[in-house]
């Protein structure tokens, strides 16, 4: 299973991020490409602590969903709706220069990739493994990645 800290994975998504263009498109949803990048910003935040959000309910118990999310092999859905704290259309940190906001999420990755983060509590999992965390880290990035063809 792919992990932001299994050999190259950290290394191919940071070149992933580094080749988003501010005329990507989606493929799905409505965020544009330099929303996507505050909102991955924003959800490192939280997986790191710098961003405080309640717990959330998607209607499955919390061990059951980090499970279908982290361990069964298919891909995440789409469209599915996150917390007004890390989505930028409702209180999450708005875009300002792409650049700026695509080097955020570079930084905010590779020191995501190094923080222990055992046992700390994702909004909908609960507390995680740091494997959780750096399962969680690779499937939502890659997921937000593959929206904008990269």
């Amino acid at each position: 299973m792919r992990t932001l800290t299994a050999p190259g994975i950290l290394e191919q998504t940071l070149a992933r991020i580094a080749a988003l263009q501010p005329g990507d498109t989606a493929r799905w949803g409505r965020m544009n490409v330099n929303q996507m990048l505050c909102h991955l910003s924003d959800s490192a935040k939280v997986a790191l602590g710098e961003t405080v959000v309640p717990p959330g309910n998607l209607g499955l118990p919390p061990r059951l969903l980090k499970w279908l999310a982290l361990d069964v092999p298919i891909r995440w859905a789409k469209n599915i709706p996150t917390m007004p704290q890390i989505d930028q259309s409702r209180g999450g940190t708005p875009p300002v220069a792409f650049a700026g906001d695509r080097k955020a999420l570079l930084d905010l990755t590779r020191r995501l990739s190094q923080t222990n983060l055992e046992g700390r509590a994702h909004p909908y999992f609960g507390p995680m493994t740091q494997k959780d965390w750096m399962r969680w880290a690779w499937l939502h990035t890659d997921h937000h990645l593959r929206q904008f063809g990269r």
